[in-house]
């Protein structure tokens, strides 16, 4: 059974105050033995079940209202696609993290704003839903002190993050409709520039990183003590959200560009920066961003097919014809399947990464039902193959429990205790 220490919040507590230049460690005290020069396959398995295991991008409410997702039942990414559910994760000892509210980037006016923002409320009412329906699995989580009751209580943990603001529209305010909702996390921008942020993967930047709405959006999440997650953003608007933000960000599923250069990974010079401010980069286990991947001349013919008929990009398309778009898209990836790259290959962009920037300022995200999964970990219950390669390269317990977990549970907790802070009367303090 996974266990907290007594007062390692309160701890927390007071090193929050101080200034986290160099990462503060777990929040979650392991009872350790003596480090061994190895360690044989059992006593790692133990030692990944004996700690919190936490993802901070699990895109699986995205399948909550699909006629034949079933969180109860094992799924298989060979058959079905997915990568996340209860069997698989208990098997791969994976207890929770942040289950994202994603909505597609489409135009900037305001009937798209509109619809956008309805969208927003629907997933995030489908997560919340989510855990009423399984509530003796999983829960909602509104702090870290909630996580470390749920875990106590064998559940699962929901925390809520939102990947693009853009159901926010032109009106920040929203966002505290959302955090009353139970958000805690929030990613500014997503594939394509928006009206907060320039993004990673767009042609040509619109602000050189932050707009003043975006600037707006960072001092509110603040105000309101959520994590902000620089993942898909411009490194411009990166390098913008550590200025003005008060707390530490978070990459919640970012890879090293020193091993694969895509816009969507960080350079060492970031890295270093993001660490230096206390941050965290939690890595990608999502093969189009771990090295060049090129599909088969089959697949390439079946794609130039798929586009003709139904459009490269399904922005815009109403839910009819969105609906058809995926589900033949679906039926191409069965036919002729994605090139994939490996687990190996996802280790390296996390050995490098922690050999550049040190053990408290990373973390594991795969992407999970977003498109993440490789040769070698298809889905959530394998992950214990983690946790035996960073034992095996010499990490030691505390390293590992802080990869898993702890790193990205000092950022909640930084984010909570920063609205604590302003949420205290003066008067109360003299």
């Amino acid at each position: 059974m996974i266990r907290f220490g007594m007062g390692s919040l309160a701890a927390l507590a007071v090193t929050a105050c101080a200034p986290q230049m160099q990462g503060a460690g777990s929040i979650i005290s392991v009872q350790q033995a003596p480090e061994a020069a190895a360690h044989t396959s059992g006593d790692a398995d133990a030692f990944h079940e004996s700690i919190a295991v936490f993802d901070s991008h699990l895109d699986t409410p995205a399948l909550f209202h699909t006629a034949d997702y079933v969180f109860t039942e094992r799924g298989t990414w060979e058959e079905d696609g997915t990568h996340v559910d209860l069997p698989r994760m208990n098997e791969g000892g994976l207890d929770g993290g942040f289950w994202v509210i994603f909505t597609r980037q489409g135009p900037l006016d305001e009937a798209s704003y509109a619809a956008a923002r309805t969208h927003g409320l629907m997933r995030q009412a489908a997560i919340r839903e989510f855990a009423a329906k399984y509530h003796d699995e999983v829960a909602l989580a509104f702090t870290a002190t909630d996580a470390e009751r749920i875990l106590a209580d064998g559940k699962k943990v929901v925390f809520q993050s939102m990947e693009n603001s853009y159901p926010l529209g032109l009106d920040v305010s929203l966002l505290e409709h959302f955090y009353i909702g139970g958000l805690r996390m929030i990613a500014p921008v997503h594939f394509a520039n928006n009206q907060f942020a320039d993004s990673a993967t767009d042609i040509e930047p619109i602000y050189d990183g932050l707009s003043p709405l975006g600037e707006d959006l960072v001092r509110e999440a603040n105000r309101l003590g959520l994590v902000l997650d620089g993942s898909h953003a411009a490194d411009a608007t990166v390098r913008d959200m550590l200025a003005l933000s008060t707390t530490p960000i978070i990459l919640s599923h970012t890879g090293a560009k020193a091993v694969y250069d895509h816009p969507r990974n960080i350079d060492d010079a970031l890295l270093q920066e993001l660490a230096a401010a206390g941050g965290v980069i939690q890595m990608n286990i999502f093969g189009g961003y771990l090295e060049t991947l090129v599909p088969s001349p089959e697949r390439q013919v079946a794609l130039e097919v798929f586009n003709a008929a139904y459009g490269e990009n399904p922005s815009g398309l109403d839910d009819e014809a969105l609906a058809a778009w995926f589900a033949a898209r679906q039926e191409l990836d069965r036919d002729f399947p994605r090139p994939r790259s490996t687990y190996e290959k996802f280790m390296e962009h996390t050995f490098h990464v922690l050999e550049l920037i040190g053990p408290d300022h990373v973390g594991i995200s795969g992407d999970w039902d977003g498109g993440g999964g490789v040769d070698g970990m298809s889905d959530v219950s394998m992950l214990q193959k983690i946790t035996h390669d960073l034992l095996e390269a010499g990490f030691t317990h505390e390293d590992v429990e802080k990869i898993w977990g702890g790193n990205m549970m000092r950022l909640v907790q930084a984010a909570e205790d920063a609205r604590t802070s302003e949420l205290i009367s003066p008067d109360v303090l003299n």
